[in-house]
């Protein structure tokens, strides 16, 4: 496995933790004060935002599909 995967892959994994960890409190923080509950939809909202729309983007990019259609 090539050292750029390698460090990829645990930067996805170690964000994927604190974003984990931080959705997590969000929760305990709403349950302890239920005012909280829309301050914890905005943070959640928008990376579910965000992610929605790298996964739709990266869906549709015809420029990422020349690789699927070469002969191996």
């Amino acid at each position: 496995m090539p050292l750029e995967k390698l460090v990829l892959l645990l930067v996805v994994v170690i964000a994927a933790a604190g974003i984990t960890i931080f959705v997590a409190s969000l929760g305990l923080a709403t349950l302890d004060a239920p005012g909280l509950g829309l301050a914890t939809l905005i943070p959640v909202g928008l990376i579910a935002f965000v992610l929605w729309r790298v996964i739709a983007q990266r869906l549709r990019n015809t420029e990422d599909d020349k690789y699927d259609r070469l002969e191996k």
